[in-house]
C-alpha cells in the first residue's frame, strides 16, 4: 500500500484497533469521522498520543458526498466502518438510518470508483443481515442456552444463508453489503465485505443497544443493573477484537484473494454464548453479584445465531484465538486502567 489508508468511522471501536494496527507497522492512517458518538474523542486522543503524524483526521460525515470524496482522493484502500449501528435507532428513525448506512456506503463506493479505483475497499456488515433465523419452534432449551434442534446448524450459519432483513437497520446495511459486492461485480472495484458478529474488546464503550458485551462488563463493574430483553437465553457468538483486526488486515494484504467475497467474522461455535452465560461468567471473574431484570423481546433480535466461520478459515488459515474468559479478562483491565469500574474495595472506601 502506497498511499494512506482511509478508515470512514475510524474514531470508533473496530476503527480505533485498525488504526492502531495500521501505525504500529508503519502505515499513514486518515481518519473520517463525524465524532458524534460518546467517547470518541477519547479514542482519537489516544490514537494520536501514540502515533502521532501517522495519523490524520478529518472530522465530516458519510452523508456528505463531498466530503468524502475529499478523502477518498489518493488513498490506497479504504476501511468502511462509519454507519448507524443500534437496531433500536434504526425502528425509531429509519430514514436517518437508511442516510447514513445505504446512502452513505453508495458515497464511499462512487468516490473510490471515481478518484481510486485501484484502492482496496472493506466493509463492515453485520449478521442482522440474515434476519431472525431460528423461531423457538426450532430450538430446545438446554440450561442457559437455547440451541438448535437440528444439529445441521451446530456449526452455525455460513454465507450462503439467504439475506432475510429483520429491521431497518438490517435492510439499510443489507443494501450497502449489496452495493459492495456489486461494485465488485459490475465497475471491477477489489471490495469485500465483513459479516461481523459479536465483537469487544479494548476501545469499545458499549451500551445498551450496541457493543452488549463491553455493556454487561461496565455495568457489573460499576455495580449498575443490567435490563435483559427476551429470556436471556439468547445465543450469539463473540470475538475478541484482536482477532477481527487480523482478519482486516489480512484483507487488505491480500486483495485479490478477497475481492467480490463476504466473509463471516466471528467467534463461531467455540466462541458462543448466551446472556446469562455471559453474566455467570462475570459474577465468577469478578466476584461479584450482577443485578438484573427481564423486558420484553426487541424488534429483530435473533433468539440463536452462531456465525460459521470456517469459508474465511479455508479461504486464509484464519482463526479465533482468544477464548471467551481471556478476552473478559483483558477488557475488564483496560476498562478498570482507563478508571471505568473500581475494585470492590475501592468502592466501598470512596
Amino acid at each position: 500500500m502506497n498511499g494512506p489508508v482511509l478508515i470512514t468511522g475510524g474514531a470508533g471501536f473496530l476503527g480505533t484497533n485498525i488504526a492502531a494496527a495500521l501505525a504500529r507497522r508503519g502505515n499513514d492512517v486518515v481518519i473520517f469521522d463525524n465524532l458524534a458518538r460518546e467517547h470518541v474523542e477519547q479514542n482519537l486522543a489516544w490514537l494520536k498520543h501514540n502515533f502521532g503524524e501517522r495519523i490524520r483526521v478529518i472530522v465530516a460525515d458519510v452523508r456528505d458526498a463531498n466530503a468524502i470524496a475529499d478523502a477518498v482522493a489518493g488513498t490506497s484502500a479504504v476501511v468502511h466502518l462509519a454507519a448507524q449501528v443500534a437496531v433500536t435507532t434504526s425502528v425509531l428513525r429509519p430514514a436517518e438510518d437508511f442516510e447514513v448506512n445505504a446512502r452513505g456506503t453508495l458515497n464511499v463506493l462512487e468516490a473510490v470508483r471515481t478518484l481510486a479505483p485501484d484502492a482496496m475497499v472493506l466493509f463492515a456488515s453485520t449478521n442482522k443481515v440474515y434476519g431472525k433465523l431460528l423461531d423457538f419452534h426450532e430450538l430446545v432449551l438446554d440450561g442457559a442456552r437455547h440451541v438448535p434442534a437440528d444439529r445441521k446448524t451446530r456449526f452455525g450459519f455460513d454465507e450462503r444463508t439467504p439475506l432475510s432483513f429483520c429491521s431497518p437497520y438490517g435492510c439499510s446495511k443489507g443494501a450497502a453489503d449489496q452495493y459492495v459486492l456489486d461494485y465488485s461485480r459490475v465497475y471491477g472495484l477489489k471490495a469485500a465485505v465483513f459479516r461481523m458478529s459479536g465483537l469487544y474488546g479494548p476501545h469499545q464503550f458499549g451500551h445498551e443497544d450496541q457493543g452488549w458485551v463491553a455493556h454487561f462488563l461496565i455495568s457489573a463493574l460499576n455495580g449498575k443493573p443490567l435490563t435483559i430483553y427476551g429470556d436471556g437465553c439468547q445465543m450469539r457468538d463473540v470475538l475478541y477484537v484482536d482477532d477481527a483486526v487480523r482478519a482486516w488486515l489480512m484483507a487488505l494484504d491480500r486483495p485479490f484473494d478477497f475481492s467480490g467475497h463476504a466473509f463471516n467474522l466471528g467467534g463461531g461455535p467455540g466462541n458462543a454464548i448466551s446472556l446469562l452465560d455471559l453474566i455467570a461468567h462475570i459474577e465468577t471473574m469478578t466476584g461479584r453479584r450482577v443485578d438484573y431484570t427481564f423486558d420484553a423481546w426487541r424488534p429483530g433480535d435473533q433468539i440463536w445465531y452462531v456465525s460459521d466461520t470456517r469459508a474465511l478459515e479455508a479461504a486464509t488459515g484464519w482463526t479465533p484465538t482468544v477464548a471467551v474468559e481471556d478476552g473478559l479478562r483483558r477488557l475488564a483491565a483496560w476498562l478498570q486502567a482507563e478508571g471505568i469500574g473500581q475494585p470492590e474495595r475501592a468502592r466501598r472506601s470512596a
